[in-house]
């Protein structure tokens, strides 16, 4: 799996310089793969530095949706008054497109790192959100009929058997947010603030350095892919009975 996704790569830069070879686009417009591995060594340390800003407003924001997420799914679960109440939010949540959204964050929060963290908590909360309800809504009728002819109270039919039988589809929502987590500080960053990869590309661009640009884009990539890696790992340790492939029909 990890040799075909580096050869996938691989794959992207070769395409990526045929295109630059034979399209000949102006560098301004679309510079090579070394012109861009050589601006990244050349900025790296500056490179680093702004990493280290948005890993942490994306880890913070993945932590917050997360657990924002898990505890709506399990209180929409557990109480029809709270699902009639928090569904129309998940949806308005998703409906309102992030550009809108990101400038009224930075006005609230600040141009600091609370704007940024709000931003990727807004946009991880839904899939998280609505993977897991969706999966605790999928426990099989026969368990919860057995659960009730053995006199189990509600609580202990939700705490061992619907959070539970959520709970892989619960990791799928947490892939999946890792996955976005990057956009939500990333535009709020090029709405506004004073550091972060963001930030940089903002800049660079406003400075005509699209080598640099490129550079922290591919940081920014190669972060995303470790911090998906890293989930997906943690996932199957926690949720070691979640299917590793999917069944097939027979």
């Amino acid at each position: 799996m990890k040799g075909r996704g580096l050869i996938a790569i691989l794959g992207l830069i070769l395409a990526w310089q045929l295109v630059v070879t034979l399209a000949a686009p102006p560098p301004y417009i679309l510079p090579g793969p070394m012109p861009v591995l050589r601006a990244m060594a050349r900025v790296f340390p500056q490179l680093l530095g702004h990493l280290a800003v948005t890993a942490l407003e994306i880890v913070l924001g993945l932590l917050g949706g997360v657990l924002l997420g898990g505890a709506c799914a399990v209180a929409m679960i557990a109480s029809t008054v709270a699902r009639s109440w928090l569904q129309p939010l998940l949806v308005i949540s998703q409906a309102l497109p992030v550009f809108a959204l990101a400038p009224l964050l930075v006005l609230w929060f600040g141009y600091g790192m609370g704007s940024k963290i709000a931003m990727a908590l807004l946009i991880i909360f839904f899939p998280v959100a609505a993977s897991f309800y969706h999966g605790m809504r999928r426990v099989p009728p026969q368990l919860l009929d057995l659960a009730g002819i053995m006199g189990a109270r509600r609580g202990a039919v939700l705490r061992r058997i619907v959070i539970p039988w959520g709970l892989p589809a619960f990791a799928s929502g947490v892939r999946m947010a890792a996955a976005v987590a990057p956009i939500g500080a990333v535009v709020g960053e090029w709405v506004g603030a004073s550091s972060g990869l963001g930030y940089y590309m903002l800049h660079a661009n406003g400075r005509m350095q699209i080598a640099e640009m490129f550079a922290a884009l591919a940081v920014l990539a190669l972060f995303s892919l470790f911090l998906w890696f890293a989930v997906d790992r943690l996932m199957r340790r926690l949720i070691f009975w979640e299917p590793a492939t999917p069944r097939r029909d027979p």
